[in-house]
């Protein structure tokens, strides 16, 4: 698929698709005097490396030529200040109750307006890499502000002629027009008392548009960008899927695709790039962004590159060689006289990293093979390394109550305890439709397509670290085939595959305890979803049942 770029003058007009009040708002600014086209990765380059404040290391981008790059770039590093995280509490969702459009839609032509003494660069990109979905994204953004642009075009797909010529082969559907996303991370805010008075992220997805104010971690970008595509293809016959997705190439010319789900943090990326002590040959879509097709199962990778955390890896890291562009890092001399990044979180946490699509060897845009199983990743500490969900309303409501600990990528409003086990569903915190939405999707995707459905933990088990080495070697047992599961307890609908070291004690009271008030947060958060916001989430009373066929099996 692709998206409307170009319309006929009949086309045109009051209540024509593409012709709505904030896109009216937004898409104009493009088209001003003082915008700048940004063509090519090349000039977002140089435009980058100029920038004030901008550290240009030493650091070569590794076979930067191939992606459009000149052959002697090198990997640059911005730090946006004392934010390095997402801030949810400052997202507005059009469609959602409680959400003032019209007043908005003012504060969005204002922040414009302001912007008019600006340069301002406009950059385009793809949002989806195989001519099955491709969608077309533009961002407006001022001078100063080139390493957001940067990063962004690298994180997504760059006009290179070979996905020029694919999207020129993609089929449009529907009647969706390409993405436009204004952004001024120098917004000076506003007066409004219902509003953050420094920043605000206002998305209008039904209309494809979105406002990014004030707010300077590029995070803002690519997850906002990101929340649109995956908004357009949960309206086309997709599950939007944040997580990761990889195929294992078996003997006899078998394979299994398994889907990671989880936050940042939660082990999806070490999952979906973990080689196996190189038992297997892998093939990787995505460690954080794609779309499953609940018709024929196949799945598409948002992204080509790999916004990561620069945590884990030291400056003398091999996996360094592959970073594009950092930000919310460190650097110093090294013995050599170089400049190098200093990561390892040591200026704060969340430091991250861009890393090149040859990060992984063996990825592909396109997964053809239905996939196979769904993972979920929870840190739940009453839940074992491992179990099997039964029946297609259990497996997705699970999913939809995917319980979870907050990571540092989140900038979180005051009050809130960064701590405390949360639900997430889905593990996609951009939602911007109802949650019924997904939910539907998973569970097409357990009961016509037979998708398996597991929940693995990868925190604590009642006080025992559950380590890299179990999480994999579970997956490694499902994948062989050798994993035997059964029924676990009283619970009709859930299997377990005992691992040695965290098998579940149902005859201790006190675990009983807690697993069974886990299992009624899940039970009071749907229920809370019917009043929540309007009910604008509420979920099928199949979901709820689901939850409480568990409970009752504890009572």
């Amino acid at each position: 698929m692709s998206t409307k770029a170009y319309y006929k003058r009949d086309e045109i007009g009051v209540g024509k698709p593409g012709f709505s009040k904030t896109r009216s708002i937004i898409e104009a600014a493009f088209y001003g005097n003082n915008v700048v086209k940004v063509n090519t990765l090349k000039e977002a380059y140089e435009l980058a490396k100029n920038s004030p404040g901008t550290v240009v290391t030493d650091m070569p981008v590794y076979r930067g030529e191939e992606f459009g790059l000149e052959k002697d770039s090198k990997v640059l590093l911005f730090n946006d200040g004392s934010i390095t995280g997402r801030y949810a509490a400052a997202r507005r969702i059009a469609g959602e109750p409680n959400v003032d459009c019209a007043e908005l839609d003012k504060i969005v032509m204002d922040a414009i307006y302001d912007t008019r003494w600006d340069t301002m660069y406009h950059a385009e990109v793809y949002i989806g890499l195989d001519p099955e979905f491709m969608i077309k994204a533009h961002l407006l953004i001022p001078e100063g502000e080139e390493n957001i642009m940067y990063s962004w075009m690298l994180n997504f797909q760059y006009m290179s002629d070979e996905y020029v010529r694919m999207y020129k082969d993609s089929k449009p559907i529907g009647n969706e027009p390409d993405i436009y996303i204004f952004s001024n991370p120098q917004w000076t805010g506003t007066t409004n008392p219902n509003y953050d008075p420094k920043c605000l992220c206002y998305f209008n997805t039904a209309e494809n548009c979105a406002a990014i104010l004030g707010m300077r971690y590029f995070g803002e970008h690519k997850k906002g960008t990101l929340t649109i595509g995956w908004a357009i293809a949960n309206r086309n016959g997709y599950a939007s899927c944040h997580g990761g997705q990889k195929r294992y190439n078996l003997p006899n010319n078998k394979s299994y695709v398994a889907s990671v789900f989880g936050l940042s943090g939660s082990g999806k990326s070490t999952i979906t790039h973990a080689k196996h002590d190189s038992k297997y040959d892998i093939t990787v879509l995505h460690d954080d962004a794609f779309i499953i097709n609940t018709e024929t199962g196949s799945s598409i990778a948002m992204e080509p590159t790999y916004f990561d955390k620069t945590a884990d890896y030291p400056t003398y890291c091999e996996d360094n060689k592959y970073l594009l562009t950092a930000q919310n890092c460190s650097a110093t001399i090294d013995e050599d006289g170089k400049i190098v990044l200093v990561t390892e979180d040591i200026r704060n946490g969340n430091g991250r990293a861009i890393k090149s699509k040859l990060w992984s060897p063996n990825r592909v845009d396109k997964i053809e093979e239905p996939v196979n199983a769904i993972f979920w990743i929870m840190k739940d500490p009453t839940i074992p390394p491992i179990v099997k969900l039964k029946g297609a309303s259990l497996a997705s409501v699970m999913g939809a109550t995917l319980a979870t600990k907050r990571s540092n990528a989140e900038r979180l409003a005051e009050g809130i305890d960064p701590k405390a086990l949360v639900v997430e569903p889905y593990a996609n915190p951009f939602r911007t439709y109802p949650l019924a939405n997904d939910y539907d999707k998973f569970k097409k995707l357990v009961a016509e397509r037979n998708v398996d459905c597991y929940i693995i933990n990868t925190g604590d088990f009642m006080g025992k670290k559950v380590k890299p080495a179990d999480t994999l070697g579970v997956i490694e047992a499902v994948v062989e085939g050798n994993a035997e599961f059964k029924q676990w307890g009283p619970f009709e609908d859930i299997e377990i595959f005992e691992w040695d070291g965290f098998i579940p004690n149902l005859d201790d009271p006190e675990y009983k305890s807690q697993l069974k008030a886990r299992m009624l947060d899940r039970v009071k958060f749907v229920e809370s979803r019917e009043n929540f916001k309007g009910g604008y989430d509420k979920l099928p009373e199949d979901a709820l049942l689901a939850l409480k066929k568990v409970v009752s099996g504890l009572n």
